[in-house]
């Protein structure tokens, strides 16, 4: 019996890692730390949908503001949507840099 294979994910392995440790640090932060820093990690969301309706030529729209607790959910979506757009492969450098800056500045 042949299992069926699972399709691999667009997102290159040095952005996943980064998107993760970004999500822990996250995850970590106290309440008020998390709403702080939610107008930042938006405008990243916000680019990076922007980037993707570019590139696909759809219409750009507004990401919803759902609050702290969907902005990880939020963010991981767009790093795979803008993946799966193909924008990473020119964009895989800076994207893990403003990953890692976002991490940095959760600290």
């Amino acid at each position: 019996m042949t299992l069926p294979q699972t399709p691999r994910s667009p997102v290159p392995q040095e952005v996943g890692a980064e998107l993760q440790r970004v999500v822990q640090r996250w995850r970590q932060l106290p309440l008020d730390r998390a709403l702080s820093y939610s107008g930042r990690v938006r405008a990243l969301v916000q680019s990076l949908a922007g980037e993707v309706a570019e590139v696909t030529g759809e219409r750009a729209s507004v990401v919803p503001d759902c609050g702290p607790a969907t902005l990880m959910d939020q963010l991981t979506v767009m790093v795979y949507d803008v993946s799966a757009a193909a924008v990473a492969s020119t964009r895989t450098s800076t994207l893990v840099q403003d990953l890692a800056s976002l991490r940095r500045e959760l600290s």
